[in-house]
Order: structure tokens, then sequence, then C-alpha cells
């Protein structure tokens, strides 16, 4: 899973290099995102400057949005099998933040 999340990261970076309306799009967005899986697994990233560094293991305090489901659900959302709205409407995704941020960052990566 962690390869998956990180080959996803090195195409949304790669994505924002190559296209100056994307880049505007986030323009100074700043978010912490934390990812916590139903078995214990927890990775969290920052987009900030318009690059997400990298994927970092464990929690964080203070996430903008935090992402709880399990591996099979995330790595639907991942691979676009799913969608967020319907991972959420059928209880296999919860998130603490705002419905924006979900929406956004789903449209970015």
């Amino acid at each position: 899973m962690r390869d998956l999340l990180e080959g996803v990261i090195a195409k949304f970076n790669a994505k924002v290099d190559s296209d100056p309306a994307l880049s505007e799009e986030i323009g100074d967005l700043q978010k912490t995102v934390l990812i916590e899986l139903k078995d214990g697994t927890k990775w969290h990233f920052t987009l900030k400057d318009r690059h997400v560094a990298g994927l970092l293991d464990g929690g964080v305090d203070h996430a903008d949005l935090t992402l709880l489901t399990d591996a099979e659900t995330l790595r639907a959302l991942l691979l676009r099998e799913t969608g967020p709205f319907k991972a959420y409407a059928t209880g296999k995704l919860r998130f603490k933040g705002s419905l924006d941020d979900l929406a956004r960052f789903r449209k970015f990566f």
C-alpha cells in the first residue's frame, strides 16, 4: 500500500510541475493529510509550495484532513475504482475535515 501511495504522490508532483493550470489552482494551499487504516497503520503528508515532500510513517497532530478506512477501500480510491463520496456513503470511508478538502484532494490526485 505504501508503494501505491508513494506512486500517487510522485504522479501528483509531476503533474503539478507540467500543468500550469493545476499549479495555479493549488496556489499557496497548504494542507496536511492523515491516512489511518483500520489495522492501525498511519501515514501522513503535507502539501506545501505546490509539492508533496513525501509520505511519512505515523500520525500527526492537527491534520487538515483525516481519512479513516481499510486497505481495500484505500486501494480502490487510489486506483479510482471508487469515489470518496460513494465510499463515505457506504460507510467504508470516514473523514475528519471539510467536504471541500475531501473533494479537492480527490481532484488533485
